[in-house]
């Protein structure tokens, strides 16, 4: 049974850092690509950062330099810290994991893992 869990989520002033971490069970982290995502109330969900099997990772434009992406593979975990957090952060973050890290949402959305989501308030 494939089970990922979102933790790390809060209200947080502008400027702020905050960590969210993803527990992964049921499958091999090193097995597919990991991803994290957001989605605001009326707003589509869009993809924030990935990390593929070899770790190489990809951002989103508008956030590169301000998040970062990690796992680690004997923990299970994919991690993502945010820093300089602004209101426009403010969503519904979650934790996916799919085949291909180059796969379009909505790919991830119907065929992808995922988490339960956890609140980020900036």
């Amino acid at each position: 049974h494939v089970q990922l869990v979102e933790s790390g989520g809060g209200s947080v002033q502008a400027g702020g850092s905050l960590r969210l971490s993803c527990s992964v069970s049921g499958y091999d982290l090193a097995s597919y690509c990991m991803g994290w995502f957001r989605q605001s109330p009326g707003k589509e969900r869009e993809e924030v950062a990935t990390i593929d099997t070899d770790g190489g990772t990809h951002y989103t434009d508008l956030l590169k330099g301000r998040f970062i992406i990690s796992k680690t593979d004997a923990m299970s975990t994919v991690n993502l810290e945010m820093n300089n957090l602004r209101p426009e952060d403010t969503a519904t973050y979650y934790c996916a994991a799919f085949s291909d890290c180059a796969a379009p949402v909505h790919m991830w959305t119907e065929f992808g893992y995922w988490g339960q989501g956890t609140q980020v308030t900036v």
